[in-house]
């Protein structure tokens, strides 16, 4: 057993250690990391990182649980009921539908649960780890003990790590202490073994989270054995929750069920009265209940929903939650970051303001003042680094800087040796700067840069090529605008020489009396795909709104080239910003479309102004800070990429590319699953109408019933099930991002659903009643007749209903395969059963001649027709109404 096993096995009180004597027991040194040869080892014996999951169902359970359905109970009931009545006929044919309609809902509910596991994988988060010398990007169920993990604001802590380096490190601690505020960390080893959780200080543990500061350290425990893993083994599992659209379903169909078996209890009353066969009126019962239930509506909801996330995640749109699908369709306004999701966030130096000269390069003054410092401070203030491939790796604006310092001659790592760091005050969206601490032989160099207004605050003078001079604020703070209206990201850099040692001072006292070195322009050209998304939203009713913590002129001048603001009266900075309340930035929000120089925690006033407006708010962010509006958004929206764990913990939805173009098509897929469930409905619940119809009026009108209960049975399995399903693979609607968006609390049934449901399922059930009576009068095979007409009229149903406004011709047979499969398949089965003799006696079908065929064609046609005319009827009327709408512009 090797020193790190047995370190683990005898439970070791970490935070007692030093971090020398850690790195010794976990056998691991802190600047290099483990060898991969080392971490596989390690893995192979303490298993993946990763708490104990609620276990998916295998496909054995998935099966299973088809048969356990309220639905197929009553068949297999119907199925005893038969074999007791002496119908063998009817036994074989329900088995043989509950099997049939088994293998439909497996396949089907498998395949969600495939989607399903597929996008939690997607959602591993990563770890920055050491291994072999050199940081790496892994999945946090990869690391080990005795991995060296690095640590920055933003992050949830991926495994129990000893700290080895701390620079101004609070961890929030309430998942395992309950402590709300966070707690400052340092390295040194505590005294006490037995020291509560809280009190812990240089511990950090998984699941909890760095808001401030940066931090290094070594993982001592993984999974299960790790303080949340303990915790989590005590939970058994959680219960899966509802989409508010699958619960306002479910309530529908047990509304409709309840109503469904009260109709069913008076049509086996009034065919006994009748003196029909009780044992025939019990299955016809049965068979009308199980025709009218809409008992497939929640879980094609689940599954259109989880297949729907997962076409979104192929589209880099990860949905974390599925309600953000349904909701997604209703958003009004969507609040984005500037940088890299707007932008490319490739940002390079594009401009200098040394002495009030601008220029775009050192030139052949680099190697007089100010410029040595400048680019020194560009180095050194930095935690962007090199790659042995000479490429940079860092934060993107950090990145530009380090390499226009690189290429002016001024090596991080050269300078690095010359002026070690001794210390830093970290960047915080509060303060706007970051400050370190380099040693200078026996004074210390101290590097700021950061917002100009904020660096400008901390400086007595600047430095000129002729020296130390009057610092002139205006001059300055006039020459970032006019950088800023040029669309750069402006950046300012002083420096201080302090004698002493500097931590007996308190930050606010190091930051003071520094010289300005001059001003940095930085550009990160916006994505070109990104003005077409930002043109769609508009025709959609979507309002953009951008937020940053840039210059007002920069954002402005970034919004306007985009087509998000056309006028510098649509900016609102921070400051102006904090001082109105939430009320008052109600009546002024709608007029806003860019906030400038924001901090992240305004973003959480703008969601609840624009809220308070009763507008659904999409909100995108990156930073610990931005976890609160995220959380309170209606769609909250994290970088995949460049996001903090905290963000993509309190997000609806990740972005995997970062990029604006992706919400918009996110946007799009939302609108297109809702119209498909929308479809949906309308087809089953027509279809339900219908079937009940005849069933309902034949004893009251005196005349037998049309359909037996198999047929009942076939109709109810094959023309809803295959059909209906495939609808949700119809493509978006042509016009579906030229529409206003949908109210969030509007009603499935809205837009003249409900009316269509009534009109083409009374209409449907009319031409199947009216079919039995002539062919009855006519001395035709009116059974196999009716049969026919009804399952064929809601074939020509289904493909009617593929657009609410289109017509079938101008869309095509061919625009969805899955669909037309699905209705030729039903209507060569349903000629199998007419025409194949073995299955007459099964089906009480009897062949139709040439005639009847044409004759049930011709019928059931009918409603194809019909439909047809009510959608042009619907394209009359909108194009009316958008020619009235462009009179009236």
């Amino acid at each position: 057993m090797t020193t790190q096993e047995r370190s683990a096995a005898d439970g070791t009180a970490w935070h007692t250690c030093t971090v020398g004597e850690a790195s010794r027991l976990l056998d691991v040194e802190p600047g290099a990391g483990l060898s991969s040869r080392v971490a596989a080892e390690r893995l192979a014996l303490h298993g993946p990182n990763a708490l104990a999951a609620a276990r998916r169902r295998g496909a054995l359970r998935v099966l299973l649980a088809q048969f356990t359905d309220f639905m197929v109970l009553v068949l297999i009931a119907a199925a005893v009921v038969a074999g007791f009545l002496g119908e063998p006929q009817d036994i074989i044919a329900i088995v043989a539908i509950v099997a049939l309609n088994g293998a439909l809902g497996f396949a089907q509910e498998y395949r969600a649960e495939r989607a399903m596991a597929a996008l939690t994988a997607l959602a591993v988060p990563q770890a920055q780890v050491r291994r072999d010398g050199m940081v790496r990007s892994l999945p946090a169920s990869d690391l080990v003990p005795g991995d060296v993990v690095l640590l920055e604001a933003g992050n949830l802590v991926p495994a129990d790590v000893r700290l080895v380096e701390a620079v101004g490190v609070r961890v929030e601690e309430a998942t395992l202490t309950g402590e709300s505020h966070p707690v400052d960390k340092s390295i040194a080893p505590l005294g006490d073994p037995d020291l509560p959780l809280g009190d812990r200080s240089n511990m950090a543990y998984q699941g909890t989270l760095v808001t401030y500061g940066r931090a290094v350290g070594i993982v001592t425990a993984t999974g299960t054995t790790t303080e949340l893993g303990r915790i989590a083994g005590l939970l058994e599992g959680v219960e899966a929750v509802k989409t508010p659209l699958q619960q306002r379903l479910a309530h529908l169909g047990a509304r409709l069920t309840i109503a469904i078996i009260a109709l069913c209890a008076v049509m086996f009353g009034l065919g006994l009265l009748r003196g029909e066969d009780p044992g025939l009126m019990f299955l016809t019962a049965l068979s009308l209940a199980i025709a009218g239930m809409p008992e497939a509506l929640p879980a094609v909801v689940t599954i259109s929903l989880a297949l729907g996330a997962r076409r979104m995640a192929k589209r880099k749109a990860l949905v974390r939650r599925l309600p953000a699908v349904e909701t997604l369709g209703s958003v009004t306004y969507i609040c984005s970051d500037k940088t890299g999701t707007l932008t490319e966030n490739r940002m390079r130096v594009e401009a200098y303001d040394v002495g009030g000269v601008r220029l775009r390069e050192p030139g052949v003054s680099a190697d007089s003042e100010p410029w040595p410092l400048l680019l020194a401070g560009l180095a050194l203030c930095n935690d962007a680094v090199r790659g042995p491939d000479g490429g940079a790796q860092g934060d993107p604006t950090e990145v530009a800087l380090l390499l226009a310092a690189a290429q002016a001659g001024r090596e991080k790592a050269a300078l690095e040796t010359r002026y070690p760091r001794r210390g830093e005050i970290p960047f915080s969206s509060e303060r706007a700067r970051m400050t370190t601490l380099h040693r200078d032989g026996a004074e210390v160099l101290v590097f700021t840069k950061g917002a100009p207004e904020q660096v400008l605050a901390a400086c007595g003078d600047r430095l000129t090529a002729a020296g130390r001079a009057p610092l002139a604020r205006e001059a300055v703070l006039e020459a970032a605008a006019e950088m800023a209206r040029d669309g750069l990201r402006v950046l300012a850099v002083a420096v201080r020489h302090l004698q002493g040692d500097p931590a007996a001072l308190a930050p606010e006292a190091i930051e003071a009396n520094e010289t300005l070195l001059g001003l940095v322009g930085l550009l990160d050209p916006p994505r070109p795909e990104v003005r077409d998304a930002v043109a769609q939203c508009q025709s959609a009713g979507i309002h953009v709104v951008m937020i940053t913590g840039d210059h007002p002129a920069t954002a402005t001048a970034v919004a306007r080239s985009l087509g998000i603001a056309r006028a510098a009266e649509e900016c609102m900075t921070g400051r102006q910003l904090a001082a109105l309340s939430v009320t008052d930035l109600e009546g002024r929000v709608a007029g806003v479309r860019v906030y400038a120089r924001v901090a992240p925690e305004q973003k959480i006033k703008i969601v609840e102004a624009l809220q308070g407006r009763h507008e659904c708010v999409a909100m995108t962010g990156d930073g610990v800070n931005d976890a609160p509006a995220l959380r309170r958004a209606d769609i909250g929206v994290a970088m995949g990429r460049s996001g903090t764990d905290a963000a993509r913990e309190a997000a609806h939805m990740i972005l995997l590319d970062d990029n604006f173009a992706t919400i918009v098509r996110a946007v799009r897929e939302g609108r297109r699953i809702y119209d498909n469930l929308r479809k949906f409905v309308k087809y089953i619940l027509t279809s339900g109408v219908a079937e009940t119809l005849p069933l309902m009026l034949a004893p009251v009108l005196g005349i037998p019933i049309p359909l037996l209960p198999i047929q009942i049975l076939w109709v109810n399995l094959v023309t809803d099930g295959l059909p209906g399903l495939a609808l949700a693979a119809e493509r978006a609607e042509a016009g579906v991002m030229e529409r206003p968006p949908r109210p969030p609390q509007e009603s499935l049934f809205a837009h003249g659903l409900w009316q269509h449901i009534v009109w083409v399922g009374l209409l449907m059930g009319s031409v199947t009643l009216g079919t039995q009576l002539w062919a009855s009068h006519a001395g035709y095979h009116w059974r196999s007749m009716t049969f026919t007409v009804l399952a064929l009229s809601q074939m020509g149903h289904v493909l009617a209903v593929r657009s609410e406004y289109a017509s079938l011709f101008r869309l095509g047979l061919w625009s969805n395969r899955a669909l037309l499969g699905a209705v030729v398949v039903t209507l060569v089965l349903q000629l199998v059963i007419l025409y194949v003799p073995g299955l007459n006696a099964v089906f009480g079908t009897q062949p139709l001649t040439a005639f009847e065929l044409l004759v049930a064609l011709g019928l059931s046609s009918i409603v194809f027709v019909a439909v047809e005319i009510e959608k042009a009827v619907r394209r009359k009327g909108g194009l009316r109404v958008s020619q009235g709408d462009r009179r009236r512009g």
